[in-house]
């Protein structure tokens, strides 16, 4: 046990410490590559957005909450974390040719995300530009309840009329029947008048 302990294990770090770090410097490599043909990519993207936008969206909907957070928030800690959900959503979007996408999942392949960050990222965020939209889109359930209060005030205030409204014309309407009242009564005065004369004739 202090043989292996002492001789073997050492070796055995020593190799894949040096796998590691050739594999960094690859995949560092590869980053780098990729971000000289940034501009280029950006000016696909923008010539093939409209095209893209429900194809996008369609990926995005099907993928995992993990994902969605992800496009969203990009984090290395969660890239690590879903390293094969994010290779599979890149997968995914290289099928619909998304600009950029080819070389980050070819990278992906090799190294894992983790070790290209800076050109997952870089899809993520023309990604997440279509998801915003999308969202921006939709009523949130505070504008809906806002306009649901405003609503509710306007009818109230409506009711509010209406009922002021009824007073005023229950009001017309007494005024009405106390005139009519007091004709009645000026009528039954002059009638009353009018009877001693009759008799006195």
């Amino acid at each position: 046990m202090g043989y292996w302990k002492s001789k073997v294990l050492p070796k055995i770090k020593k190799v894949f410490e040096k796998k590691d770090t050739k594999k960094s410097a690859a995949a560092a490599e590869a980053c780098k590559s990729f971000d000289e043909s940034k501009e280029h990519i950006t000016k696909e993207f923008e010539e093939k957005k409209t095209e893209l936008q429900p194809k996008v969206i369609e990926i995005y909907e099907a993928s995992s909450v993990e994902i969605k957070a992800l496009v969203k928030e990009p984090k290395e800690p969660g890239l690590k974390k879903h390293s094969v959900a994010v290779h599979k959503f890149i997968e995914e979007l290289v099928k619909i040719e998304f600009p950029g996408s080819k070389p980050v999942s070819e990278a992906s392949s090799k190294y894992g995300p983790a070790l290209i960050p800076g050109p997952v990222f870089f899809v993520f965020e023309k990604v997440s530009t279509f998801i915003v939209t999308e969202e921006k889109a939709e009523p949130t359930p505070e504008a809906a309840t806002t306009a649901t209060e405003e609503r509710e005030i306007v009818l109230e205030e409506e009711k509010k009329e209406e009922v002021v409204e009824k007073k005023e014309e229950e009001g017309k309407k007494e005024e009405v029947v106390e005139k009519i009242e007091e004709e009645k009564k000026e009528v039954v005065v002059e009638a009353e008048k009018a009877e001693p004369t009759a008799t006195t004739t």
